[in-house]
């Protein structure tokens, strides 16, 4: 009767790895580590990169072995309007990015700012199911998760205004304000976040349309006078990541992102929270509120989602209108 060799079974497994390995004969393989790059649209030093840097330090404590994210960094890696085909033809894995940055890849990226529902609603409703699958066939993106929300949209300037009526204006924009304050009667320029300091000290624009927050974290107060009130829209920051790199996951990896993901959209309660102390903050540093009566921000307010979808719809017949009843309250 043959005895069990340990050490006979070792040397039989490493002469079938070496015959392997000569022969071109493929073993088993054994589950990797997967790293994933992923670059920022907005500025490394800003509080949605940094929010999101907690969360990779996290993401990567506990996927040790299985998936890794290694940020590249912001705009001095890809140029912030670059972000969006970056992901879409691999460059980059994932990318952390707003729609209104990446409409030359689509134009239905900007309609998310149209949401008037929280993400977990999406989620629940179909909306989230019928975002990837637009950006899927059009964008070869995987729409991961939205960072961002409960932050409304304003319009900030250096001159005074009694009425919502831009006539004579010059405003800084991207695709997420345009019709609407062209609307108002605004002259509109665009330029990446990283130009608008300089345009506003010399004089190049009037004001310019933002979130509540962020501002100081690009010293814009140090030039703003006035924000005008009521918000409008509500700013989307989101992670999208390239269907190919995303399809190559394992189930296991798939699975692990897909939890780390809802952790993230989990911690959302803290924009309303972030919006409070932004608010506060502004007031604290000389910026003065501009508010319209009652009947005016009501009609401001309602004319910024008509536009808005109005334009949608005409950019996007087929999508538009579908995802303004899933988008809508």
């Amino acid at each position: 009767m043959n005895s069990f060799r340990p050490d006979a079974i070792l040397r039989k497994l490493a002469c079938v790895a070496l015959f392997a390995a000569a022969t071109g004969i493929s073993l088993p393989a054994q589950a990797q580590e997967t790293t994933l790059r992923l670059v920022s649209a907005f500025a490394e030093n800003g509080y949605y990169v940094l929010h999101l840097q907690k969360w990779i330090t996290k993401f990567n404590a506990e996927g040790r072995g299985n998936l890794q994210i290694n940020f590249i960094g912001g705009p001095k890696a890809i140029p912030t309007f670059e972000v969006g085909n970056a992901v879409k033809t691999g460059v980059v894995d994932i990318g952390l990015s707003t729609g209104a940055f990446y409409t030359n890849v689509m134009p239905e990226a900007d309609f998310l700012k149209l949401t008037q529902i929280s993400v977990a609603e999406q989620r629940k409703n179909g909306a989230f199911n019928y975002i990837n699958q637009v950006w899927n066939q059009k964008a070869n993106m995987q729409y991961l998760g939205r960072m961002v929300e409960n932050q409304p949209f304003h319009l900030y300037l250096n001159k005074k205004i009694d009425k919502p009526d831009l006539t004579g204006l010059k405003i800084r924009i991207t695709p997420v304000y345009r019709d609407f304050f062209q609307a108002l009667g605004a002259n509109v320029i665009t330029t990446p976040p990283g130009e608008v300091y300089t345009a506003l000290e010399r004089g190049v624009v009037d004001g310019y349309g933002w979130p509540i927050g962020g501002i100081f974290d690009l010293n814009w107060q140090e030039k703003t006078k006035f924000r005008v009130d009521p918000g409008f829209y509500d700013a989307e920051v989101s992670l999208v990541m390239n269907l190919d790199a995303y399809k190559k996951l394992s189930p296991k990896q798939r699975d692990y992102l897909q939890k780390q993901v809802l952790f993230l959209e989990g911690e959302n309660s803290i924009w309303a929270t972030y919006t409070t102390d932004e608010t506060a903050r502004q007031a604290k540093a000389g910026i003065q509120t501009v508010s319209f009566d009652a009947a005016q921000s009501k009609a401001y307010r309602e004319k910024a989602y008509d536009i808005g979808w109005a334009s949608a719809i005409k950019a996007s017949p087929e999508h538009g209108p579908k995802m303004k009843a899933l988008f809508s309250k």
